[in-house]
């Protein structure tokens, strides 16, 4: 009999991750824990690749959280404040949270890939892309 003090824990190898999951251009979205692969009902978690000198398509992850950890590179981090575009220059080992419906993009104007590790709270990986970090309002 299985009940929430006996399911058994699940191991998902680095090198069966897949790419079965919403995708923003420039980047790649590996997909670890999530409903799909595992049954989760509340987390998603797995892994984005970008290249050296790209960047991702303007986005958001509607109403789940996101937490982000920079594994590789340096990553940079957009988003609109007001009028402002805001970006944030990462590190490995460092942290980025994003709220609910934020657009952002992220960019990798460095030599070298970056990847970062990424978890949401939803089971799937939800991406909505955009046409700019401010899409209610003409930028042009």
């Amino acid at each position: 009999m299985t009940d929430h003090w006996h399911q058994p824990l699940r191991h998902i190898k680095g090198a069966t991750l897949t790419g079965d999951t919403s995708q923003t251009s420039g980047m790649t979205r590996l997909e670890a824990i999530s409903g799909k692969t595992v049954g989760s009902s509340k987390v998603w978690m797995g892994e984005t690749h970008v290249a050296p000198a790209t960047n991702s398509g303007d986005h958001h992850h509607g109403e789940a959280e996101t937490a982000i950890y920079v594994k590789e590179g340096h990553p940079v981090f957009v988003f609109a404040d007001g009028d402002r575009e805001v970006r944030l220059e990462t590190g490995p080992g460092d942290y980025v949270f994003v709220p609910p419906y934020v657009p952002h993009r992220e960019e990798n104007p460095g030599d070298e890939p970056a990847v970062v590790i990424i978890a949401r709270s939803s089971q799937e990986g939800i991406v909505v892309n955009l046409p700019s970090l401010w899409p209610d309002q003409d930028r042009s």
